[in-house]
Order: C-alpha cells, then sequence, then structure tokens
C-alpha cells in the first residue's frame, strides 16, 4: 500500500496540468483554513483543486511540495488504521523536505472512513494547506462544518457560468464585433438549452441527453435515496418531477401533499419537506425566498425552486426544454447566485420576478423572453415598478431575448437588455 501511494504521489507530480482551464471563482492559497469544495456533481471540483496545483507550480512552488491523491483510485483500500500511510510515505520520499510547507489536495476524501480525523490531525500537526472536494453522497457543507469545527471555509463551484461557457469555447466576449455577436449569441442558445456541465461543452448533442439523464439519475439514486435511506423512492420521483416542473412559481408542498394523497400515496407532509430540504443539501435545486424585510417571515413564505443547471432540465422534461421563458428565468436565477448575491422573488400586488440584494440596496429584475405584446410590456413594467417603489430603487432590469432599449417611469430607470448582455456585464460590479 505505500509503495502504491509513493507511486501515485510521484505520477501526480509529474502529471501535465496544461490543459485545465481557468474558472471565475479563485480558492485562496494560504488562508490558514482547509478549503473545501462542494457543489453540484460533475460542475468542475476536481479540475479546480488542478488548476489550483498548475497555479502554484507556476508562482515557483516546488512540484515535491505537492501531494495530490485521488480517493476514487481503486488501488486505494482506506480506513481509520491506515490514512497514516499517505504521511509515511511521503516522508520516505523527501526525507529533506519540512513538511510544514506540503499542500495536500484530496479529490473524493469522502471515500476514506475517518477521513474527518486524518483531516484534523494533518491540520493541527503537519500543515495548514489542505484541500478537499467530495461527493455530496457524504459531504454536504452541515456536515463539513461539524466535523471539522470551524476549521475549514466551503467553497461553492456551481456549473458554468454563461462568460466560462464562452472562456471554455474560445469565444471573445466581445458584443461589438458582428462576426463575434453572432457566435456569442448562438452560444447562448446552446447554453439556454444543455446549460453549462463542463464535460459537455464540446460533446456531440446527440450525447448530451444521456449524459444529463445519467447526472441526474445519480444524484437521485445516490446522493439521495442512499444517502438519505429514503424508503420509498417513488415519491420522492414524483416530488422532484412536480418540483421541476413548477420552476418559476412559488412551490406549494400542501398542493403536492394533496396531488400525492389523491394518487394514494401515503406520505407526511413534513417528510415532503424534509425531501425539499434534501434535494437543496445536494445542489440539484437552489431555493429562493419571497422578499420580505422580516427574516421569519421570509421562512414562512413558500419558496420558488430553480434547477442547478438548465440541461438538467431539459434532459428530464420535454416540455419544458421548448419552454424558453421558463428556462430562461431558471438561468438568471442561477446567474445570479453564482456571482455571489443574495437574490428573492417579489410578491405583492403586482410580481417581480427577482429582488437581487447588492451592498447598498436592492435590484429588481424582470425576465420575460417576448417582449413584444402590450400586455407582456405592461405586466413586466408594472411588476418591476412596483418593487422598486417597495425598495426604493431606482434603476432594474428587463430581461429579454433579444430586446435592448432604456426607459423612464416615475423614478426609476428601466435597463432593457438581451440576455446575453446581461449575462455578460460586470455582474459584481452592481
Amino acid at each position: 500500500m505505500k509503495e502504491i501511494l509513493k507511486e501515485i504521489i510521484r505520477t501526480n507530480q509529474n502529471r501535465d496540468f496544461s490543459d485545465i482551464r481557468s474558472r471565475d471563482l479563485r480558492i485562496p492559497i494560504n488562508a490558514g483554513k482547509i478549503i473545501t469544495l462542494i457543489g453540484p456533481r460533475r460542475s468542475g471540483k476536481s479540475s479546480l483543486l488542478q488548476f489550483t496545483i498548475k497555479e502554484l507550480l507556476r508562482n515557483g512552488t516546488k512540484k515535491d511540495n505537492i501531494l495530490f491523491i485521488n480517493f476514487e483510485d481503486e488501488r486505494l483500500n482506506f480506513d481509520q488504521s491506515n490514512l497514516d500511510l499517505i504521511i509515511q510515505a511521503y516522508r520516505e520520499l523527501y526525507p529533506d523536505n519540512n513538511i510544514e510547507n506540503c499542500y495536500f489536495f484530496f479529490d473524493e476524501i469522502q471515500n476514506a472512513e475517518g477521513w474527518d480525523r486524518f483531516i484534523s490531525r494533518i491540520f493541527e500537526n503537519i500543515s495548514k494547506n489542505i484541500f478537499l472536494t467530495g461527493s455530496n453522497a457524504k459531504f454536504l457543507s452541515a456536515e463539513i462544518s461539524t466535523v471539522l469545527r470551524g476549521r475549514a471555509i466551503s467553497y461553492i463551484l456551481f456549473p458554468l457560468s454563461f462568460s466560462e461557457f464562452l472562456s471554455f469555447l474560445s469565444i471573445e466576449k466581445d458584443i461589438y464585433n458582428v462576426q463575434n455577436k453572432a457566435l456569442i449569441i448562438n452560444a447562448f442558445d446552446n447554453f439556454l438549452i444543455w446549460g453549462g456541465f463542463p464535460e459537455l461543452v464540446n460533446m456531440e448533442s446527440t450525447l448530451k441527453t444521456k449524459v444529463l439523464q445519467e447526472y441526474f439519475n445519480v444524484m437521485i439514486y445516490r446522493d439521495l435515496i442512499e444517502r438519505f435511506s429514503i424508503s420509498d423512492p417513488h415519491v420522492l420521483k414524483y416530488f422532484i418531477k412536480k418540483v421541476i416542473a413548477n420552476i418559476t412559481k412559488p412551490l406549494s408542498i400542501n398542493r403536492i401533499y394533496n396531488e400525492l394523497k389523491s394518487n394514494k400515496y401515503t406520505i407526511g407532509k413534513n417528510s415532503l419537506y424534509q425531501f425539499l430540504d434534501q434535494v437543496s443539501d445536494i445542489f440539484l435545486v437552489r431555493l429562493v425566498n419571497k422578499f420580505d424585510y422580516s427574516q421569519i417571515r421570509r421562512e414562512q413564505y413558500d419558496k420558488k425552486a430553480y434547477i442547478v443547471d438548465n440541461g438538467l432540465i431539459s434532459s428530464v422534461n420535454y416540455n419544458l426544454s421548448n419552454d424558453y421563458g421558463k428556462l430562461l428565468e431558471n438561468l438568471i436565477a442561477l446567474e445570479i447566485q453564482k456571482n455571489g448575491y443574495e437574490v428573492f422573488f417579489f410578491k405583492s400586488l403586482k410580481a417581480c420576478d427577482f429582488i437581487m440584494k447588492i451592498s447598498d440596496g436592492f435590484i429588481p429584475i424582470q425576465v420575460s423572453y417576448t417582449f413584444y405584446d402590450n400586455d407582456t410590456k405592461n405586466r413586466e413594467i408594472n411588476g418591476l415598478l412596483k418593487a422598486s417603489q417597495v425598495l426604493d430603487a431606482r434603476q432594474g432590469y428587463i430581461i429579454t431575448f433579444d430586446l435592448y432599449e432604456e426607459i423612464k417611469k416615475a423614478e426609476t430607470k428601466i435597463h432593457i437588455l438581451p440576455a446575453y448582455r446581461f449575462l455578460l456585464h460586470d455582474l459584481k460590479s452592481f
């Protein structure tokens, strides 16, 4: 086992990381904390670890000060009794190195029983430079906080943002070059339907549905059914189908409970609330609260549930794959969160799709794929103006497929933008 570990350590130190692509998320190198990467399956967590190694090497760190192990390697069979072989193998390979300067990168560490105690021991006695990823089946953020007792900082890595998607396709983000703009719009059409899982960027369209369905099934069976020991998977699947079908609408657990009851399913209402928490825990959905200045009341209202990537929607619900309005709203909800903003929906006498919380206030945002008929215009503008009035906001956005315009209503400047332009705007500048 120790000899195998030495081989793995040396092989990984000599890997060529030149083809690893950068992401917008940068994890800190010398934070003095254990860095954990969480997020949906196949979102690129392992690649981000490798990119961090690439940056360390580029900045002068010696390769023999980097230890990278993927715990899914079939040659490894760890438990609490033999994890220390990793440290022994490294010390024997590099007896003259100060191990305190070593950077430890452990991918899919949940496969090792007793990993948390091992990591805590490294942190306390050997090195502060520790970077971890793990599967959602056993590596949820709440559990990390518990087992590592304040020693860790977690970062969420989502599938690619639209800006990252263009970078992966080597498309310049210049919307004023006519030829390049056509490439951007074509890429956006693709992104809207197939989403941003990195593996799919250059994949043949005929394979995308099958791959995405496989992602979805692994989330259902391994991350949910096995992970939470769910005894009635049929009810869970029915619940998830309802969640997907109702994106863009407040999700009524009462309504789903009554539908299940009328179809002769036996399940408690509390179990459905638990399902909602669990699909959120594994990052299949992102929950959005109704806006209220009171945090207590926000938690009491029905929430909206948005799917973590449009490709999952298109691959499991054919009807929604052609509903560009719902796909666009789902996409905007996720892009706002990818940029680190808290987001709400607004519902009063009028409705506004999103309220984006920024440092000094709020920005109301409407999403309307088509924006040509007067009824749609009036509804979207009036909803935005009502939210602006409540929030005392001086500007708002209406995101469309292809319309570009600015109008002033009352005290509010309304920016009407094509989605691709909004997504390429530096959202972090708000």
